[in-house]
Protein backbone atom coordinates (compact mmCIF):
# COMPACT_ATOMS: atom_id res chain seq x y z
CA UNK A 1 0.00 0.00 0.00
CA UNK A 2 1.03 3.69 -0.77
CA UNK A 3 1.07 7.46 0.61
CA UNK A 4 2.03 10.22 -0.11
CA UNK A 5 4.57 12.13 1.26
CA UNK A 6 7.52 15.09 1.20
CA UNK A 7 10.19 13.64 0.43
CA UNK A 8 14.08 15.09 0.30
CA UNK A 9 16.90 13.20 -1.36
CA UNK A 10 20.29 14.22 -2.01
CA UNK A 11 22.60 13.13 -4.81
CA UNK A 12 25.96 14.74 -6.09
CA UNK A 13 25.65 17.28 -2.81
CA UNK A 14 22.44 18.59 -4.88
CA UNK A 15 19.65 17.90 -2.20
CA UNK A 16 15.86 17.42 -4.40
CA UNK A 17 12.60 17.55 -2.61
CA UNK A 18 9.66 16.37 -4.72
CA UNK A 19 6.17 14.94 -3.23
CA UNK A 20 6.01 10.87 -3.80
CA UNK A 21 4.02 7.91 -3.62
CA UNK A 22 5.47 5.70 -1.17
CA UNK A 23 5.44 2.12 -0.23
CA UNK A 24 4.16 1.37 3.31
CA UNK A 25 6.66 -1.24 3.47
CA UNK A 26 9.45 1.50 3.37
CA UNK A 27 8.48 3.22 6.61
CA UNK A 28 11.75 3.16 8.96
CA UNK A 29 11.37 0.26 11.80
CA UNK A 30 9.47 0.95 14.82
CA UNK A 31 6.82 -0.11 17.39
CA UNK A 32 3.80 2.22 16.35
CA UNK A 33 2.30 3.16 12.76
CA UNK A 34 -0.21 6.64 12.59
CA UNK A 35 -2.36 7.46 9.81
CA UNK A 36 -1.29 11.15 9.83
CA UNK A 37 -4.03 13.66 9.62
CA UNK A 38 -2.35 17.05 10.23
CA UNK A 39 1.62 18.18 10.52
CA UNK A 40 2.95 21.58 10.58
CA UNK A 41 5.41 23.90 8.98
CA UNK A 42 7.82 24.74 11.74
CA UNK A 43 10.68 27.01 10.91
CA UNK A 44 13.12 23.69 11.21
CA UNK A 45 11.28 21.99 8.63
CA UNK A 46 11.91 25.06 6.32
CA UNK A 47 14.90 24.93 6.76
CA UNK A 48 15.14 20.97 5.85
CA UNK A 49 13.45 21.59 2.53
CA UNK A 50 15.24 24.32 1.07
CA UNK A 51 18.55 22.90 2.73
CA UNK A 52 19.08 26.43 4.61
CA UNK A 53 20.42 24.82 7.25
CA UNK A 54 22.05 20.92 7.75
CA UNK A 55 18.86 20.03 9.50
CA UNK A 56 18.84 16.26 8.02
CA UNK A 57 21.03 13.95 9.23
CA UNK A 58 20.02 11.12 6.57
CA UNK A 59 18.74 10.72 3.04
CA UNK A 60 15.91 10.49 1.89
CA UNK A 61 13.87 11.80 4.47
CA UNK A 62 10.42 12.74 5.04
CA UNK A 63 10.69 15.95 6.96
CA UNK A 64 7.80 17.42 9.20
CA UNK A 65 9.35 17.24 13.62
CA UNK A 66 5.39 17.34 13.97
CA UNK A 67 2.14 15.17 14.01
CA UNK A 68 -1.03 14.12 14.78
CA UNK A 69 -2.88 11.19 14.23
CA UNK A 70 -4.39 7.92 14.81
CA UNK A 71 -2.93 4.89 15.43
CA UNK A 72 -3.28 2.13 13.07
CA UNK A 73 -1.51 -0.85 14.52
CA UNK A 74 0.81 -0.81 17.62
CA UNK A 75 3.02 -3.15 18.95
CA UNK A 76 3.99 -1.11 22.08
CA UNK A 77 1.90 -1.63 25.47
CA UNK A 78 0.87 1.99 26.21
CA UNK A 79 -0.87 2.46 22.55
CA UNK A 80 -3.68 0.52 20.55
CA UNK A 81 -5.45 1.00 17.15
CA UNK A 82 -7.40 3.92 17.28
CA UNK A 83 -5.97 6.42 19.67
CA UNK A 84 -4.96 9.83 18.73
CA UNK A 85 -1.26 10.92 19.63
CA UNK A 86 0.57 13.56 19.13
CA UNK A 87 4.43 13.57 18.29
CA UNK A 88 6.80 16.36 18.93
CA UNK A 89 10.50 16.19 18.33
CA UNK A 90 12.81 13.19 19.20
CA UNK A 91 14.94 13.88 16.32
CA UNK A 92 11.70 13.00 13.33
CA UNK A 93 12.22 14.54 10.48
CA UNK A 94 15.64 15.30 10.64
CA UNK A 95 17.22 11.17 11.89
CA UNK A 96 13.41 9.14 11.57
CA UNK A 97 10.77 9.84 9.06
CA UNK A 98 8.41 12.32 10.27
CA UNK A 99 5.11 13.50 9.52
CA UNK A 100 4.67 15.42 6.45
CA UNK A 101 2.95 12.68 5.07
CA UNK A 102 -0.02 10.68 5.20
CA UNK A 103 1.59 7.58 7.56
CA UNK A 104 4.43 7.53 10.01
CA UNK A 105 6.38 4.85 11.79
CA UNK A 106 7.60 5.75 14.95
CA UNK A 107 8.76 4.55 18.37
CA UNK A 108 5.88 4.11 21.03
CA UNK A 109 7.87 6.03 23.44
CA UNK A 110 8.12 9.39 21.60
CA UNK A 111 4.10 9.67 21.59
CA UNK A 112 1.68 10.95 23.72
CA UNK A 113 -1.84 10.60 23.93
CA UNK A 114 -3.72 13.52 22.60
CA UNK A 115 -6.11 15.60 24.93
CA UNK A 116 -9.13 15.08 24.70
CA UNK A 117 -10.24 19.00 24.25
CA UNK A 118 -8.13 19.17 20.92
CA UNK A 119 -8.74 18.11 17.89
CA UNK A 120 -5.54 16.87 15.32
CA UNK A 121 -5.62 20.25 13.74
CA UNK A 122 -6.26 22.31 16.40
CA UNK A 123 -2.82 20.07 18.03
CA UNK A 124 -1.11 20.81 14.97
CA UNK A 125 -1.63 24.71 14.87
CA UNK A 126 0.01 24.50 18.51
CA UNK A 127 3.13 22.04 17.42
CA UNK A 128 6.44 22.18 18.31
CA UNK A 129 5.89 26.45 18.86
CA UNK A 130 2.68 26.30 20.85
CA UNK A 131 4.23 23.30 23.14
CA UNK A 132 7.51 24.69 23.87
CA UNK A 133 5.98 27.69 25.02
CA UNK A 134 3.63 26.28 27.43
CA UNK A 135 7.37 24.41 28.62
CA UNK A 136 8.80 28.16 29.26
CA UNK A 137 5.18 29.24 31.01
CA UNK A 138 6.10 26.20 33.09
CA UNK A 139 9.26 27.01 33.77
CA UNK A 140 8.45 30.51 35.04
CA UNK A 141 5.95 29.33 37.25
CA UNK A 142 8.33 26.56 38.68
CA UNK A 143 11.15 29.53 39.66
CA UNK A 144 7.71 31.20 41.58
CA UNK A 145 7.35 34.15 39.20
CA UNK A 146 3.61 35.45 39.37
CA UNK A 147 1.19 37.28 37.57
CA UNK A 148 1.59 40.08 40.61
CA UNK A 149 5.64 40.07 39.93
CA UNK A 150 5.21 42.21 37.01
CA UNK A 151 5.63 42.39 33.42
CA UNK A 152 6.36 39.20 31.13
CA UNK A 153 8.22 39.97 27.92
CA UNK A 154 8.34 38.04 25.12
CA UNK A 155 10.64 38.06 22.33
CA UNK A 156 9.85 36.87 19.09
CA UNK A 157 6.79 37.85 19.07
CA UNK A 158 5.19 37.41 15.64
CA UNK A 159 7.19 34.25 15.90
CA UNK A 160 4.83 30.31 16.82
CA UNK A 161 6.46 30.76 20.62
CA UNK A 162 5.97 34.07 20.92
CA UNK A 163 2.47 34.48 19.96
CA UNK A 164 1.78 31.11 21.67
CA UNK A 165 3.33 32.56 24.64
CA UNK A 166 1.73 35.71 24.65
CA UNK A 167 -1.83 33.63 24.72
CA UNK A 168 -0.88 31.88 27.38
CA UNK A 169 0.68 33.79 29.91
CA UNK A 170 -2.71 36.10 28.74
CA UNK A 171 -4.70 33.49 29.57
CA UNK A 172 -3.55 33.00 33.31
CA UNK A 173 -3.56 36.67 34.09
CA UNK A 174 0.20 38.25 33.43
CA UNK A 175 0.91 41.65 32.23
CA UNK A 176 2.84 40.76 28.43
CA UNK A 177 5.47 43.33 26.99
CA UNK A 178 6.10 42.14 23.31
CA UNK A 179 9.11 42.93 21.05
CA UNK A 180 9.33 42.66 17.89
CA UNK A 181 10.60 43.63 14.44
CA UNK A 182 6.95 44.07 12.56
CA UNK A 183 5.29 47.18 13.47
CA UNK A 184 2.36 46.08 11.49
CA UNK A 185 1.58 43.38 13.66
CA UNK A 186 1.44 45.79 16.55
CA UNK A 187 -2.54 45.62 16.64
CA UNK A 188 -3.09 41.74 16.63
CA UNK A 189 -0.59 41.29 19.39
CA UNK A 190 -2.62 43.32 21.43
CA UNK A 191 -5.80 41.69 20.67
CA UNK A 192 -4.02 38.69 21.15
CA UNK A 193 -3.51 39.58 24.99
CA UNK A 194 0.26 41.82 24.91
CA UNK A 195 -0.18 45.48 26.98
CA UNK A 196 2.94 46.86 25.34
CA UNK A 197 5.02 46.77 22.14
CA UNK A 198 8.63 47.26 22.45
CA UNK A 199 10.43 47.88 19.11
CA UNK A 200 13.18 44.41 18.60
CA UNK A 201 16.46 46.73 17.97
CA UNK A 202 15.80 48.39 21.60
CA UNK A 203 17.21 44.66 22.73
CA UNK A 204 19.02 43.49 19.06
CA UNK A 205 22.69 45.29 19.57
CA UNK A 206 24.89 45.35 22.19
CA UNK A 207 24.30 46.84 25.73
CA UNK A 208 25.31 47.27 29.55
CA UNK A 209 26.46 44.61 31.29
CA UNK A 210 23.20 45.65 33.58
CA UNK A 211 19.99 48.26 32.47
CA UNK A 212 17.24 49.42 33.63
CA UNK A 213 14.90 46.62 35.48
CA UNK A 214 11.89 47.16 33.29
CA UNK A 215 10.22 43.15 33.67
CA UNK A 216 9.63 40.47 36.14
CA UNK A 217 10.08 37.44 33.38
CA UNK A 218 10.86 36.91 30.25
CA UNK A 219 10.48 34.56 27.33
CA UNK A 220 13.14 35.12 24.35
CA UNK A 221 13.18 32.70 21.47
CA UNK A 222 15.89 34.81 19.84
CA UNK A 223 19.59 34.48 22.27
CA UNK A 224 22.32 36.46 20.88
CA UNK A 225 22.32 40.33 21.79
CA UNK A 226 18.68 40.09 22.62
CA UNK A 227 19.22 37.56 25.18
CA UNK A 228 22.02 39.41 26.98
CA UNK A 229 19.93 42.55 26.90
CA UNK A 230 17.00 40.18 28.15
CA UNK A 231 18.68 39.42 31.13
CA UNK A 232 20.43 42.69 31.89
CA UNK A 233 17.38 44.34 32.43
CA UNK A 234 15.12 41.49 34.32
CA UNK A 235 14.22 42.37 37.49
CA UNK A 236 15.85 41.14 41.14
CA UNK A 237 14.60 37.74 41.37
CA UNK A 238 13.37 37.44 37.69
CA UNK A 239 13.46 34.18 35.60
CA UNK A 240 14.44 34.74 31.70
CA UNK A 241 12.96 31.08 30.21
CA UNK A 242 15.65 30.64 26.77
CA UNK A 243 14.26 28.53 23.65
CA UNK A 244 15.47 29.77 20.77
CA UNK A 245 18.24 31.51 18.89
CA UNK A 246 16.53 33.14 15.66
CA UNK A 247 18.87 35.76 15.93
CA UNK A 248 22.36 34.03 17.17
CA UNK A 249 23.58 30.82 19.21
CA UNK A 250 26.42 33.24 21.38
CA UNK A 251 24.91 34.58 24.39
CA UNK A 252 27.40 37.88 24.69
CA UNK A 253 26.78 38.74 28.13
CA UNK A 254 28.26 38.73 31.62
CA UNK A 255 27.40 37.39 34.93
CA UNK A 256 26.18 41.08 36.13
CA UNK A 257 22.33 39.74 36.58
CA UNK A 258 22.87 37.03 37.84
CA UNK A 259 24.58 37.39 40.56
CA UNK A 260 23.91 41.24 41.46
CA UNK A 261 20.15 40.58 40.65
CA UNK A 262 19.74 36.99 41.56
CA UNK A 263 18.36 36.51 38.33
CA UNK A 264 17.79 32.81 36.69
CA UNK A 265 18.03 31.84 33.20
CA UNK A 266 16.85 28.68 32.62
CA UNK A 267 17.17 26.93 28.99
CA UNK A 268 13.78 25.08 27.71
CA UNK A 269 14.25 21.95 25.36
CA UNK A 270 11.61 20.77 23.69
CA UNK A 271 13.22 18.12 21.60
CA UNK A 272 14.49 15.23 24.28
CA UNK A 273 11.82 16.34 27.11
CA UNK A 274 10.69 13.02 29.04
CA UNK A 275 6.85 12.37 28.66
CA UNK A 276 5.86 13.70 32.15
CA UNK A 277 6.84 16.75 31.08
CA UNK A 278 5.11 16.57 27.37
CA UNK A 279 2.08 15.99 29.05
CA UNK A 280 1.71 18.39 30.73
CA UNK A 281 2.59 21.41 28.21
CA UNK A 282 -0.33 19.91 26.36
CA UNK A 283 -2.35 19.96 29.14
CA UNK A 284 -1.71 24.06 29.58
CA UNK A 285 -2.70 24.07 25.74
CA UNK A 286 -6.10 21.95 25.55
CA UNK A 287 -7.11 23.98 28.97
CA UNK A 288 -5.94 27.70 28.52
CA UNK A 289 -5.84 28.65 25.27
CA UNK A 290 -8.91 30.94 23.61
CA UNK A 291 -8.99 29.05 20.26
CA UNK A 292 -11.18 32.53 19.48
CA UNK A 293 -7.90 34.72 18.80
CA UNK A 294 -6.13 31.68 17.74
CA UNK A 295 -8.13 30.43 15.22
CA UNK A 296 -7.75 33.83 12.64
CA UNK A 297 -3.81 33.04 12.62
CA UNK A 298 -4.16 29.71 11.14
CA UNK A 299 -3.67 28.90 7.39
CA UNK A 300 -4.23 25.40 6.27
CA UNK A 301 -1.98 23.87 3.30
CA UNK A 302 -1.82 20.88 1.63
CA UNK A 303 0.96 18.48 1.06
CA UNK A 304 1.75 20.07 -2.61
CA UNK A 305 1.81 23.30 -0.87
CA UNK A 306 4.46 22.55 1.25
CA UNK A 307 7.71 23.65 -0.19
CA UNK A 308 6.66 26.86 -1.40
CA UNK A 309 5.42 27.71 2.03
CA UNK A 310 9.03 26.99 3.05
CA UNK A 311 10.34 29.29 1.03
CA UNK A 312 7.85 31.96 1.91
CA UNK A 313 9.08 31.12 5.67
CA UNK A 314 12.71 31.24 5.65
CA UNK A 315 12.14 34.65 3.29
CA UNK A 316 10.25 35.90 6.63
CA UNK A 317 6.81 36.47 4.41
CA UNK A 318 4.25 34.34 7.07
CA UNK A 319 3.00 35.38 9.89
CA UNK A 320 0.85 33.15 11.81
CA UNK A 321 1.08 29.40 12.06
CA UNK A 322 1.14 26.92 8.96
CA UNK A 323 -1.18 23.62 9.15
CA UNK A 324 -0.66 20.95 6.99
CA UNK A 325 -3.57 18.59 6.14
CA UNK A 326 -1.43 15.72 5.07
CA UNK A 327 -4.66 14.53 2.97
CA UNK A 328 -5.64 17.56 1.22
Amino acid sequence: MSFRAILIEKADDTQSVRLANVDEADLPEADVTIDVAYSTLNYKDALALTGSAPIVRQYPMVPGVDFAGTVSSSEHPEFKSGDQVILNGWGVGEKHWGGLAQKARVRGDWLIRMPEELTPARAMACGTAGYTAALCLIALEHNGVEPGHGPVLVTGATGGVGLFSIALLKAVGYDIIASTGKPDEADHLRALGASEIIDRHELSDPGRPLGKERWAAAIDAVGGHTLANVCAQTRYGGTVAACGMAQSLEFPASVAPFILRGVTLAGVDSVMRPAKDRVAAWARLARDLDWQAIDPMIETIGLGEVEAAARKQIGGQTAGRVVVDVNK
